[in-house]
């Protein structure tokens, strides 16, 4: 019996003109952020994998994983998303009302 060994180094990649080169699961469109934020907001990492059924648990976990190793990289990135939705939602409202 053959056992498939997996180098848990394969399972983030970035990529300059994906997802803005944000860590990401790879071959998909998942950053680590968004695993992150998933798990911050209550999820277990069962329950992320069963609700995107594309994705395993080993991936699951490392992005988790890649999150506590970079906890300040991905924090700031989740920073920035923040306010530029921030921004962006200010701006939205902002040309509304000059249209009326």
């Amino acid at each position: 019996m053959t056992v498939a060994i997996v180098d848990i180094g394969t399972l983030i990649v970035r990529t300059p003109d994906i997802c803005g080169n944000r860590p990401r699961i790879t071959g998909t469109r998942i950053t680590v952020g968004r695993i992150t934020t998933l798990w911050k907001q209550g999820l277990m990492p069962e329950e992320i994998a069963d609700n995107w059924g594309y994705l395993s648990m080993a991936q699951v976990y490392a992005a988790l994983t890649y999150y506590h190793a970079n906890r300040e990289e991905i924090e700031q990135a989740l920073q920035q998303d923040r306010e530029d939705y921030d921004r962006l939602y200010a701006e939205h409202l902002d040309a509304k009302e000059q249209e009326q």
